[in-house]
């Protein structure tokens, strides 16, 4: 598999929602030959490029074969990897923003059609963007345990962890340094954001053990949760983050807010791919999206893993997920 590593491409001064970025980048990431067919793959929520975050997709063999196509990853705005402006005056970040960038880049690196775009979660609504704003662009995308318009409940949802670090003393309303990160804050935030990762029955049935990788679940949500996010996160990019998520809805942009003709505008062909535990992106909104997308088919991830058997965390729901991929790609 031929890896780049890391790239960046500055796009100078460059339009977002809540201003404008003086020298705004984007992180990418290419496999595999140019002259193949294009796949993007955009990254999640809690997902950077260089924690290898896409590769439970990415590889020979797996879902996006870099020796059948071109994989082009792509970090988020304020994900930590790309656009190096921090800070709690960070200007809001929508999906478009994101989208119009990644676009510059495939530009950029002489792509003139991409056949699919591939995404999980917050990348999966990147995925239903990309079919909105670039009709003639995109052939077909896939989105996995994710949502054309993110939901009120998922909005609600997103107010808990959001308050919990707010609230802490350490977070200092943002204006935190980098030498005195708001921990506090984060692991408060890393707890109220876990419980909803994953279904009620993976609970029941101690999953949360990982074969006795945690003996309890105080372990567990101080190691895998807490942890992960004091290790790997700035506290103002993961609230961020949670804005464009939230604000996440394609009728945004056409069609005078109406979102069922959003969705029947879509020209490209579409695999939605929901867990029926998924309690982010619960699995009805795809059905509905499904009945009114063109082309459409929906293959329901039958998992007690919830919203994280989209994400790579359980091999039997990736094995499925491929399978899935790999058959509408054809």
């Amino acid at each position: 598999m031929t890896d780049t590593g890391i790239q960046y491409y500055h796009h100078g001064r460059f339009k977002v929602l809540g201003g404008v970025l003086p020298d705004a980048v984007t992180a990418y990431q290419t496999y595999g030959n140019p002259s193949n067919p294009c796949i993007v793959f955009p990254t999640c929520y809690g997902a950077k490029l260089g924690l290898g975050s896409q590769s439970y997709l990415v590889g020979e063999n797996k879902a996006l074969d870099p020796t059948k196509y071109f994989v082009v990853t792509f970090a988020l705005f304020c994900n930590g990897e790309p656009t190096p402006y921090n800070g709690p005056y960070f200007p809001a970040i929508s999906y478009e923003d994101n989208i119009h960038a990644q676009y510059a880049v495939l530009r950029h690196l002489g792509v003139e059609r991409v056949l699919c775009v591939v995404g999980f979660s917050m990348g999966g609504q990147q995925a239903y963007h990309w079919a909105t704003l670039f009709p003639d662009f995109v052939d077909k995308f896939v989105a996995i345990c994710s949502s054309a318009r993110t939901s009120p409940h998922n909005i609600c949802f997103l107010e808990g962890p959001k308050a919990a670090l707010k609230a802490a003393r350490d977070f200092q309303n943002g204006h935190y340094t980098p030498e005195s990160p708001p921990q506090a804050g984060i692991r408060a935030f890393a707890r109220a954001y876990s419980a909803w990762a994953y279904g009620q029955t993976w609970f029941r049935r101690h999953l949360y053990q990982m074969d006795g990788l945690y003996p309890t679940l105080e372990a567990f949500l101080r190691e895998a949760w807490e942890g992960r996010f004091v290790t790997n996160w700035d506290a103002n990019d993961m609230l961020a983050l949670l804005e464009t998520w939230q604000r996440g809805d394609i009728s945004i942009f056409r069609d005078r807010g109406d979102f069922g003709d959003s969705l029947r505008a879509i020209k490209a062909k579409a695999l939605i791919m929901p867990c029926k535990t998924d309690l982010y992106f619960c699995p009805e909104d795809s059905v509905n999206e499904v009945s009114q997308l063109r082309d459409a088919e929906l293959a329901v991830i039958d998992s007690v893993w919830g919203h994280a058997a989209g994400g790579g965390a359980n091999p039997t729901d990736v094995a499925f997920i491929t399978k899935q991929i790999k058959k509408f790609l054809v």
